[in-house]
């Protein structure tokens, strides 16, 4: 019935969807069974280049549009380089207001635009597991926001400032001079001082700096928003209905959306051959489905199908082999192994980004070294291996079936005990020492006997990779009692940039910035 009910969905949509569904499997065949080709996309030149087309070029017209027009409104002459049509795509972007507050501090749109931008809004989310008591949590991804009208919101704004933008134009190559970088369309070429590779989790330059290296980690979802699912004005944030099966755990996720209701399957696993083709998930999509959300298969009337591979590395975030570019948002994985990365996460370091590249450029610090402060070792990301850890089940082991939703059960009760400020910055990607120790001590007076259970399964050398880490967040809390610079400036020595971005890396790093 599940791979039926998949060709009813993709019957009701396009031929484009399945096509590229397929394409994707592919795709992720080809990473998994490691033949996907490395990348030669960057190559160096001691030539000069001379007279520059524009101060800062940015790769993906999509997500990178936020910095460009912050950039463009300092008096930086900024490019877009776009493969496609500058545009958002149709399914909400969920995250809170919170988060949104970033967008009118830095003066990107005004809070009436930003409203107008918010497709949906709905009170609270629920954490659930078998067997356990259900969690409610609000302000937390309960916010749609559309991408079409944030994207068209920020493209105006960005042309009628002079940004430049080149739409329908593939970037095949990049060449980075002593005195700039410039990108190539066949034989167009666009140059400038700076590139951002904002390209996304698979950007050809981030693959090629990662040398063809498969991720650590991936979070595999599928998921689609259809019409007929039971009225709710809730949401579901992370909920489990089963046992390990099949050497996974599923998770679900469920908002409301304007075009019906969005449910998500989702699971954390690894890259080996063996885990399983996003048409296999979505097969287990469909199965799960009428009884996750109450309704019949054939009630449903699908608008979209939802599918990504997320990948995630240790060696993050990536900082470049080569001067002048730097990686931002999922290019450069600065999110957890337990993030979707993407709009949120790119949100959270967008005032520290945008800042630093305004100064990169004034300091003239556009040197792979510099740039690498851009993009610093955070061990408030970095201490989240363990927990992607627990929630994988390797291909090699046993577990007990419900011992992963025992786990979290227990340890998001202990969370929720402990109060909002422990549970709401885990659950927004921020991991603070005092918040994390707690817990972690709680868990352990309180489930002795579960713990003692999750060491074996863990394994001793993932432990010893984590105690440093988490070391090193307190380390960096006591370091980051200085705050973080926030003031604009117009001049700065290479010094002071340095000195600047250490600062930030003490606040970010310690998950200070959470407010």
């Amino acid at each position: 019935m599940s791979a039926a009910a998949l060709r009813s969905a993709l019957n009701q949509l396009s031929p484009q969807v399945r096509q590229n569904l397929r394409q994707t499997d592919a795709f992720w065949r080809s990473l998994r069974w490691g033949r996907l080709e490395t990348p030669q996309w960057v190559s160096e030149s001691a030539e000069m280049l001379g007279d520059r087309d524009v101060d800062v070029l940015i790769a993906g017209g999509t997500l990178g549009l936020l910095p460009a027009l912050w950039l463009q409104q300092q008096g930086w002459r900024v490019g877009l380089v776009e493969r496609g049509a500058i545009q958002g795509r149709d399914q909400e972007w969920n995250i809170s207001r919170r988060e949104l507050a970033v967008l009118i501090e830095l003066g990107l749109f005004s809070a009436e635009e930003l409203e107008a931008a918010i497709a949906t809004e709905f009170p609270a989310a629920r954490i659930a597991f078998p067997d356990g008591p259900e969690l409610w949590v609000e302000g937390i991804l309960n916010v749609g926001i559309s991408p079409r009208r944030l994207i068209a919101t920020l493209l105006q704004h960005f042309r009628a400032l002079g940004g430049q933008v080149l739409e329908q134009t593939a970037i095949d190559r990049v060449t980075v001079h002593p005195d700039g970088v410039a990108v190539y369309s066949g034989q167009q070429r666009w140059s400038g001082r700076l590139l951002l590779d904002a390209l996304g989790h698979f950007s050809p330059i981030a693959r090629q700096a990662r040398q063809g290296a498969k991720p650590d980690a991936v979070c595999l979802v599928v998921g689609g928003c259809a019409q007929g699912f039971p009225a709710s004005d809730r949401g579901d944030l992370f909920v489990s209905r089963s046992p390990i099966q099949q050497q996974r755990q599923a998770f679900w996720e469920a908002f409301p959306a304007v075009d019906g209701r969005t449910a998500y399957l989702f699971t954390y696993i690894d890259a080996q051959a063996a885990r399983p083709s996003l048409q296999k998930l979505f097969c287990d999509y469909f199965e799960a489905l009428p009884d996750y959300q109450g309704v019949d298969l054939d009630r449903l009337q699908w608008q979209r199908l939802l599918w990504g591979i997320l990948p995630s590395y240790r060696q993050s975030p990536l900082q470049s082999c080569w001067n002048r570019i730097l990686a931002i948002g999922d290019s450069s994985g600065a999110q957890s192994p337990l993030s979707f990365g993407g709009f949120g996460a790119l949100l959270r370091h967008l005032p520290r980004l945008c800042r630093g590249i305004h100064e990169a450029l004034l300091a003239d610090c556009l040197q792979a070294s510099d740039l690498a402060l851009l993009q610093p070792h955070q061990p408030s990301l970095t201490v989240t291996w363990l927990f992607q850890q627990s929630m994988t089940v390797p291909l090699d082991r046993k577990l007990l079936p419900d011992s992963i939703n025992e786990l979290l059960g227990r340890i998001f009760a202990v969370m929720d005990g402990l109060g909002p400020k422990t549970l709401k910055p885990f659950l927004q990607d921020v991991v603070q020492f005092q918040p994390l120790a707690k817990t972690l001590l709680m868990t352990t007076l309180l489930h002795p006997v579960l713990v003692a259970k999750l060491l074996p399964q863990l394994g001793l050398k993932p432990l010893l990779q984590w105690l440093p880490e988490f070391l090193q967040l307190g380390l960096y809390r006591s370091l980051a009692i200085a705050g973080e610079p926030t003031d604009l400036l117009t001049e700065i020595t290479p010094d002071e940039f340095r000195q600047r971005r250490r600062r930030e890396a003490w606040v970010y790093g310690s998950g200070g910035d959470y407010h």
